[in-house]
């Protein structure tokens, strides 16, 4: 038996809560998982795991297996890095969630510079808005704008965006420019719904100490921020979105900014990750290059 190799699946198993989930996420067969586990528990002569067809349960005995083993899995990492750091520069994949247009508009198009840095870094990233559980998906970090609630995430603070309010010239030609955000009651409306709750997500305005929610209609409502600006430039509404997300479409005159003396208060963004999960110097160095990315933003 390969017993590192038998602690590092244990480890999955337990953080992943299913057999398959940790066979895939090591990219081995599900019966070689099994067998490793089996072995594991021979040779410790106790059961780690209580499996029935419905359940996976971890023993008494299996949680103070892995809570022992996982810190000399922490240590080990922080050996190989303390090796990787007196060689070079760090290296290794991170798995990272992030959503649409922060990753098309934002994040993707500097990672050059990022790959300048620590070319030994890959990055595995899943684009999308959708909740994630970082511990049984093996994700390192997340990145999510928004007010942030009661979290059992660690949490660092990106930065924050402004908002634009903004359509094409030709729909504002049929439909006139609003002036006040009590007009957008008579215009179509591109709105932004949540992938999680599928609630739609209000635009906010505020001059001075007036403020206004509107909650408008339109022919379209989407939950994704391309899709929305995709549908600004198709000319099918109005959009209330970040700025970065329509700044170069502005600067094309492919669409127009309104209610430019209406400005919401900045929409903040972080990185979320596992708080009881070690670190790594790839994981901090990517997202101390995410804070200096969002610095950047205008």
């Amino acid at each position: 038996m390969n017993q590192l190799l038998a602690i590092r699946v244990f480890a999955r198993v337990v953080e992943s809560g299913s057999f398959t989930k940790a066979a895939n996420s090591l990219d081995l067969p599900k019966t070689t998982v099994s067998k490793l586990i089996r072995e594991l528990e021979t040779h410790l002569g106790v059961r780690l795991l209580q499996r029935t067809t419905r359940r996976l349960t971890v023993t008494a005995d299996g949680t103070s297996y892995y809570q022992l083993t996982n810190r000399l899995l922490h240590q080990l990492e922080d050996i190989d890095q303390g090796f990787s750091k007196a060689q070079g520069l760090p290296r290794g994949k991170i798995r990272v969630d992030i959503g649409g247009s922060t990753a098309t508009l934002l994040v993707i198009p500097a990672l050059p510079e990022f790959f300048a840095r620590y070319p030994d870094i890959q990055l595995d990233l899943g684009v999308s808005d959708r909740p994630v559980d970082l511990v049984s998906e093996r994700v390192d970090c997340v990145i999510r704008g928004g007010p942030l609630g009661e979290q059992l995430l660690a949490v660092r603070r990106l930065g924050e965006v402004s908002w634009s309010t903004c359509a094409t010239p030709a729909y504002l030609a049929r439909h006139g420019t609003p002036t006040h955000p009590k007009d957008l009651a008579h215009h179509q409306l591109v709105t932004y719904h949540s992938a999680a709750s599928s609630r739609q997500i209000p635009a906010r305005f505020q001059r001075g100490d007036e403020r206004h929610v509107v909650e408008g209609k339109g022919l379209i409502s989407v939950n994704e921020s391309n899709a929305q600006l995709a549908a600004a430039l198709a000319g099918l509404g109005i959009i209330h979105t970040f700025g970065y997300t329509v700044k170069a479409a502005i600067a094309r005159g492919e669409l127009v900014p309104i209610l430019a003396d209406w400005q919401a208060e900045p929409y903040p963004f972080h990185v979320l990750y596992p708080p009881n999960r070690h670190l790594s110097n790839r994981v901090r160095v990517f997202i101390d290059w995410l804070v200096e990315r969002f610095a950047q933003i205008d």
